[in-house]
């Protein structure tokens, strides 16, 4: 019996659904609910406006790596290989490393912060869940896989409820987002930076292409992966949006000043009660587990791709072991040192979020000058307006990165 369209539709969205939110959600991961947080206690609610138009800029970016996975059947990584050559393959790969390297030692920072919440030590949390995370990535299947970052993005719901429980002053937060406020002082413009930067990163670019091209989605089926990618971007600038919120009802509102997503999710303990504390500091392990998984994978993916290694999770170790050699490397990396004593989780965190943002232009123009290529393309190339859209992005990352090295020097005089 032939199924009428809407519940085709419905049962193909469900094969489809995927690589769209799962990468959108990762990236409030645990550098960005540590940025959110700082944002929110801070600043209140004077910087949603940036994060609503960085939701659109997410929504957009998203949206033509999917289509260049799509209508290419390859990775960003092997397309910049392919379209500029050996050279500057090089240099993308060395930015990602770079800032995949920092964001994956954030996430297991924030393994730590939040179990530390539920008074559980680091040097037992840490290497228990790189264990997990890594046996589930090298043993398991790519549908399991999946499923598995499926279901603990879930786990973000429980952000809403803890901005809702803050009891937030819900007339001056829209406010804040259609009235924009800008202060050209380096600890407003680096936040700045660094809460683009934990939006729209590097790593989301070549992990969500490269997740669609291991999943096989055609262009014939891109409709319903286009509605995969614009949601998932959407969930997540509403996640943010309330990490944000719960921090400025509570801790900007009495003057409590945080470093960190665990000194959040302490302090609202007495201002919002224990549940909204606990809700908070297990949203923030849904997004470092989520995270420690994805970055170290989306490195995987990207200079396997780029110097032609066999890759992918559906390929056992013996088949892809550059691939999971790289992946388990950057596990042990990550999670090693986060347990060396000495080191400051929050500036980790924070500094990973500012490498993200300076460095996102560099990828970003790489992705612009393939997806207009007509001979790659085709008629699926940027529109006008896209373009518009994209470069204005590329050009603002790189003012603001500007006017904080001009605001620091002018500090220092």
């Amino acid at each position: 019996m032939k199924l009428p369209r809407f519940f085709r539709n419905i049962w193909l969205f469900l094969i489809i659904i995927g690589p769209g939110i799962i990468t959108a959600t990762a990236g409030n991961d645990a550098g960005g609910t540590a940025t959110y947080s700082i944002v929110g206690a801070h600043f209140g609610y004077r910087l949603t406006w940036l994060l609503v138009l960085t939701t659109f800029v997410l929504v957009v970016v998203q949206e033509m790596n999917a289509r260049m996975g799509a209508v290419t059947g390859k990775g960003l990584s092997d397309l910049i290989r392919e379209q500029f050559g050996l050279r500057w393959t090089f240099v993308a790969m060395a930015v990602l490393l770079v800032a995949n390297v920092a964001v994956t030692i954030s996430e297991f920072a924030g393994i730590a912060a939040s179990l530390e919440i539920f008074g559980i030590s680091k040097y037992l949390s840490v290497p228990i869940i790189a264990f997990i995370i890594w046996y589930l990535i090298v043993h398991g299947s790519f549908k399991v896989v999946e499923r598995v970052f499926l279901a603990v993005c879930l786990i973000y719901v429980s952000y809403v409820f803890s901005g809702v429980m803050a009891r937030p002053d819900w007339g001056l937060a829209l406010k804040s987002v259609v009235l924009p406020t800008i202060e050209f002082t380096p600890e407003y413009l680096r936040i700045m930076i660094a809460l683009i930067g934990t939006t729209v990163t590097p790593w989301m670019l070549f992990f969500l292409q490269s997740n669609i091209v291991e999943k096989g989605v055609s262009f014939r089926k891109y409709r319903l992966q286009r509605f995969d990618t614009i949601f998932g971007s959407l969930s997540a600038g509403m996640i943010a949006f309330f990490i944000i919120v719960a921090c400025a009802a509570t801790l900007h509102r009495y003057g409590i000043d945080i470093h960190s997503a665990e000194e959040a999710g302490f302090a609202l303990r007495p201002l919002a009660g224990r549940f909204a504390s606990y809700l908070f500091a297990l949203g923030l392990f849904g997004a470092s587990t989520l995270g420690a998984s994805i970055l170290p994978l989306s490195s995987s993916y990207a200079i396997c791709e780029a110097f032609g290694f066999e890759n992918g999770i559906s390929k056992r170790f013996a088949e892809a072991p550059v691939f999971y050699g790289l992946y388990t490397a950057l596990i042990l990396a990550g999670a090693g040192i986060v347990l060396l004593p000495s080191i400051s989780l929050i500036f980790v965190m924070l500094l990973a979020q500012e490498i993200n943002g300076v460095l996102l232009p560099v990828i970003l123009v790489f992705m612009m000058l393939l997806i207009n290529d007509r001979k790659l393309m085709g008629e699926h190339a940027n529109s006008g307006l896209y373009n518009l859209m994209s470069w204005a992005t590329i050009g603002g990352l790189i003012l603001l990165t500007l006017a904080l090295i001009a605001s620091s020097v002018f500090h220092l005089l």
